[in-house]
């Protein structure tokens, strides 16, 4: 068998994990991931959590928008926790791992440490290349081909602004351009959408692009 193949997230360069993957004989390729921290196959992608990670998530409300586009990208998406020493309540954790378990049928692995979840992702890279018809791509299985479908991942793509919220944002503007034309007033019409998150949303959509400068 070849070396198994991992595409990682480049701002998610964790050395001990890398350094042990590459002491597995992983080949490694950086990219820019739009979902995810490490893709082990065309239907494999990790999100990788240490607990402190876990817990910032769960208080900014991020971590079940990121699963949300986590699971529309990939056949199978799977979640690393790595650590312990939770300062929220173990009632609270518990909890959240259900949720992702029960609700969005995302398996979750536990690690004690990186060079586990070296382990881990090596595994099951190698388990899953074993067919070359399962090497990894940037893109997961579940493309979306319709315009429909297109419009809800660019929304889906905003912080705060997950699937359920992109769906009634369309149903209430009819179309992109409405919703980037909408002033903050308007935005809050939309439920689930209070004054910061208009805020939030509207200066995204309309401030210029900085780069464009250099």
């Amino acid at each position: 068998m070849q070396a198994p193949q991992i595409i990682i997230d480049n701002r998610e360069r964790n050395l001990e994990i890398i350094n042990g993957l590459e002491q597995s004989g992983a080949a490694l390729t950086f990219a820019q991931l739009p979902v995810g921290d490490y893709i082990l196959s065309d239907r494999i992608c990790i999100e990788r959590k240490t607990s402190s990670d876990l817990e910032g998530s769960i208080i900014n409300g991020r971590l079940f928008e990121q699963l949300e586009r986590l699971k529309a990208s990939f056949e199978k998406p799977m979640m690393i926790i790595e650590g312990n020493g939770f300062r929220l309540g173990s009632n609270v954790i518990l909890g959240t791992a259900l949720k992702i378990y029960v609700d969005y049928g995302i398996p979750i692995l536990w690690s004690e440490s990186s060079l586990e979840t070296a382990d881990i992702l090596s595994a099951i890279s190698r388990r899953e290349q074993e067919h070359k018809s399962h090497e990894p791509r940037l893109v997961g299985l579940k493309k979306a081909h319709s315009e429909d479908e297109w419009q809800l991942l660019i929304l889906s793509s905003i912080p705060g602004v997950g699937t359920k919220l992109a769906k009634n944002m369309l149903k209430h503007f009819k179309n992109i351009r409405n919703i980037v034309i909408a002033d903050v007033e308007e935005l809050t019409k939309i439920d689930k959408i209070g004054k910061k998150k208009a805020e939030r949303i509207y200066e995204i959509l309309n401030t210029n692009y900085e780069s464009a400068k250099e």
